[in-house]
């Protein structure tokens, strides 16, 4: 009996001992507009926080792109239908001011040379002729409207003479000689960048939107393109630094200065154009580069929160703020887009308060469906 009566109550103590513990109820409570978890919730591990602190300074990452200095740059065109005989440089040449870098073989310059020389032969003519006019009309040989006939022909061929040596001497010709050969000249000193034009190939004055034959640069000074949002209206000015890095040469790092702020933003695309310099004396830099850009900018002071931390319900915004562990409050803010990724908050938080960074989303449905039920 004493036996039974142990085994009995060894039985008793194990079922016991093997029975399961008591579930514990790791739900959310809501509480207005609170969110308040049990102490040791695993889905406050979905839950992360910022510190908010207010800034006076932006950074605003934006797109670059090298191009020439526009102030140092000449695309050259034929003025004239006619085929290129002789070319005078390569690219990567220096070139001055007046120097050939083609010559051509032009019927259209041939005529303006034509047309020069016979206005000045005409010119001769007419000179001789009003000298015998003036001799003769004082001494009464001829009345008084061959003199004025004389005059008034003489008047025209100097006109004529001037009108087709100017335009002579615009194509290049200094002289009467008409040889048809036009010497193409660079208008500025630089560095012949670029050059589309090869020996036999025929060119005419209706390709000046195309191609140019010739581009001449200086290299060692860049401008820089640069895409500014709506928002950077006002903040960013001429004189500003700029930080550029570039990909091409592993993400070196270059400071231009920003020289012009558009003063119109594109209908289609809703950016404004600004405008930066940047020196290349070593020449790496090259035209037509992009580059990720930087500007710091001066703000009023604000608090500046990912974007994702923001919640819009109709026309109203929310962020979660923790007011101790596991306790979050749903907080209403007044924020604008920065543009990138951010926001700037004018009202509803302060200084030091912990924001809820990622699982916002999840706080808000958790009051959601508290509200249906």
């Amino acid at each position: 009996m004493k036996m039974l009566i142990c085994v009995g109550a060894a039985a008793l103590a194990l079922a016991a001992c093997s029975k399961a513990p008591e579930a514990v109820d790791d739900r959310p409570k809501v509480e207005g507009e609170h969110v308040v978890f049990p102490a040791g919730s695993t889905q406050t591990k979905a839950l992360t926080t910022l510190v908010a602190a207010t800034v006076t300074e932006e950074v605003l990452p934006l797109s670059g792109r090298l191009i020439w200095d526009e102030t140092r740059t000449v695309r050259v065109f034929a003025p004239l239908g006619g085929r290129i005989v002789k070319l005078g440089v390569s690219p990567g040449d220096k070139v001055k001011a007046g120097d050939t870098l083609a010559t051509l073989t032009s019927p259209d310059f041939g005529a303006a040379q034509a047309e020069a020389a016979k206005a000045a032969a005409d010119f001769g003519v007419a000179a001789k002729s009003v000298e015998r006019a003036r001799e003769l009309h004082k001494a009464g040989v001829i009345a008084d409207k061959d003199m004025e006939q004389a005059e008034a022909e003489f008047a025209r061929a100097g006109a004529e003479r001037k009108r087709t040596t100017a335009r002579a001497r615009a194509y290049g010709s200094l002289d009467n000689n008409v040889d048809q050969q036009f010497a193409l000249r660079a208008p500025i000193a630089g560095t012949l960048v670029e050059r589309n034009a090869n020996p036999g190939q025929e060119v005419h004055p209706e390709q000046g939107g195309d191609t140019p034959l010739f581009v001449i640069s200086d290299p060692s000074h860049l401008w820089v393109n640069l895409d500014l949002p709506e928002t950077a209206i006002g903040s960013v000015e001429p004189g500003m630094k700029v930080r550029l890095k570039i990909s091409a040469l592993s993400d070196e790092v270059r400071e231009a200065t920003v020289s012009h702020v558009a003063d119109f933003i594109d209908p289609n695309t809703r950016r404004m154009r600004a405008r930066a310099v940047i020196e290349n004396a070593d020449r790496r830099l090259k035209a037509e580069m992009f580059a990720n850009a930087e500007i710091t900018v001066s703000r009023a002071g604000f608090i500046l929160i990912p974007s994702s931390t923001v919640i819009l319900l109709g026309k109203t915004q929310y962020v979660f703020v923790e007011e101790s562990p596991g306790r979050f409050r749903r907080q209403t803010v007044v924020a604008d887009d920065s543009g990138f990724g951010s926001m700037r908050v004018r009202e509803g938080l302060k200084e030091g308060d912990k924001v809820v960074s990622e699982g916002a989303l999840l706080l808000q449905q958790i009051i959601s469906k508290s509200a249906i039920r």
